[in-house]
């Protein structure tokens, strides 16, 4: 297969090979060949595999960016950005694994005199979960794809990878494994630590979630896509995880006080927001919900001008160019009026941009209007008063993010929208925007379905790492038979419960 150059709709060279079925049960014997010497790495080691990737991975990003700026018509400037935060990720989990909080390490000693009943000494700490399959994105060609935060998570637990590429960026994806496996081999971990796999249609996506080895998933994409590999997996004879990231609007809720403030700055961070990577960014704010008042106009009218100002932009691929076209349509008929659109197309894959604005009472009497449009679209909804507005928030299913911008005059609105919203999203913003995200301990990408299948994990941040482990109990062991980090003399100085305390 060749990439396409979706600016120009020319294909670029070279070939890069596909496998298929037989290649996936090849990758996942490595991987599982692999597992049990990478699993059990001292944590220092694991920590400077990690870094060897962030630092072959800074060593190619120039040539990394200009190969995904051809594939994905996305400036090389971000690009370069994008891979200088895939490189920083491998180092903040190289740190994660260094301090070894991660494994949760909790010790009973035993009570021989306990009545009535002796205890025996119980130690516990996480594992990997075994092999992992990690479908790459599209819209992140460099961080959230196969150099991303899904594969410095899963590595960083210990787990073995094996990587499904998105078939829109082939280049940009050799180049990435090839800093991944370099790093395996200057490290002298088995080759099986890492594989890298391609193929046409759904069948090697399948053969990866179906194959026995193989003991979680993660998934970035569409609600369909999530959701058929989420069922395969559970209707295998071993049902395995699937941790899916969706589809998700990101609403945005501005309370009376903030909008009569400042309407026209809202609307306009709001726009200038949503058209970050033209609208192809899953934290993207989609639906603004604001009540018809002081300071509505405004920020109607800001929003507008800056999508008026903006020129159409080269989609990913084809067939996200197609599900935009149709999604921006279902909007129009499904009630919504456009209040602003964008320059105009200039070559088959542009994007224009869209503003439309529906009431509040037709937005909660049409589920389509609250689906995502994935792209440079968004929708101005205009409740009539707080009631409508708390009435909107809980007619929304789960949200990776929401947001609400208020002033101190808002607050007891705010008490009472919050709840509501925390039901429904994994993350509530305050007077900013839902993109970008901070990758740290503290973030969350995630939330209710069908922003994700498990609202309980993120897929972005430190603690995404949680994903890839299972607690195992070493009950009265003796000490030299024991994981070194439960290990009486504790010889990795890692954080330890005991007792508890």
């Amino acid at each position: 297969m060749k990439a396409l150059h979706p600016a120009t709709g020319q294909l670029i060279e070279p070939d890069f090979a596909l496998g298929g079925v037989a290649e996936v049960d090849r990758a996942a014997t490595l991987a599982d060949e692999a597992f049990d010497s990478y699993s059990h790495t001292s944590l220092a080691d694991r920590a400077r595999f990690l870094e060897r990737i962030a630092d072959n991975l800074d060593a190619v990003r120039k040539e990394l960016a200009a190969r995904a700026a051809l594939e994905t018509g996305l400036p090389e400037a971000q690009l370069e950005a994008e891979a200088t935060k895939a490189a920083t990720q491998f180092r903040q989990f190289a740190d994660v694994v260094r301090k070894g909080g991660f494994l949760q390490l909790s010790i009973d000693p035993a009570l021989p005199e306990r009545q009535p009943r002796p205890r025996m000494d119980h130690r516990l700490q996480k594992m990997a979960i075994g092999p992992v399959a990690i479908f790459g994105a599209s819209n992140f060609p460099i961080s959230y794809s196969v150099a991303g935060g899904d594969t410095a998570s899963a590595l960083a637990s210990g787990a073995t990878v094996i990587l499904k590429a998105h078939n829109a960026h082939p280049g940009a994806s050799e180049i990435q494994a090839r800093a991944i496996r370099d790093a395996v081999r200057a490290s002298g971990l088995h080759e099986g630590v890492f594989s890298m796999l391609r193929g046409a249609g759904n069948a090697i996506g399948e053969a990866l979630v179906d194959h026995p080895l193989i003991k979680a998933v993660t998934f970035t994409g569409s609600e369909v896509g999530g959701m058929a590999l989420y069922r395969r997996a559970q209707q295998r004879p071993d049902p395995i995880p699937v941790f899916t990231e969706m589809t998700s609007v990101n609403p945005t809720f501005v309370l009376p006080a903030a909008q009569a403030a400042r309407g026209a700055a809202i609307g306009d961070g709001f726009a200038e927001r949503m058209l970050v990577n033209v609208g192809q960014a899953c934290l993207k704010p989609a639906i603004l919900i604001a009540i018809e008042g002081d300071g509505f106009d405004a920020l109607r009218e800001a929003m507008a001008a800056r999508i008026a100002d903006a020129p159409a932009r080269t989609m990913l691929t084809p067939g996200i160019h197609s599900a935009y076209e149709r999604g921006v349509a279902r909007l129009q008929e499904a009630g919504a009026d456009r209040v602003a659109e964008g320059g105009v197309s200039q070559a088959a894959f542009d994007a224009q941009a869209v503003i439309s604005e529906v009431d509040g009472q037709t937005f909660l009497s049409n589920a389509v209007l609250a689906e995502e449009v994935f792209g440079p679209a968004a929708l101005l909804v205009k409740a009539r008063d707080e009631e409508e507005f708390v009435a909107i928030a809980r007619s929304l299913r789960g949200q990776l993010s929401a947001t609400m911008h208020l002033e101190p005059k808002d607050m007891p609105l705010a008490r009472r929208l919050l709840p509501v919203l925390e039901r429904r999203t994994g993350r509530v913003v305050v007077n900013a925007y839902s993109h970008p995200q901070e990758v740290s301990f503290a973030s969350i990408h995630g939330g209710p379905f069908p922003a994700t299948s498990d609202s309980r994990f993120t897929s972005v941040g430190m603690t995404s790492i949680e994903r890839f482990l299972r607690p195992v109990s070493y009950q009265g062991f003796p000490d030299e038979l024991l994981p070194e980090a439960l290990r009486e003399a504790n010889p990795w100085r890692v954080p330890r419960l005991v007792n508890g305390e």
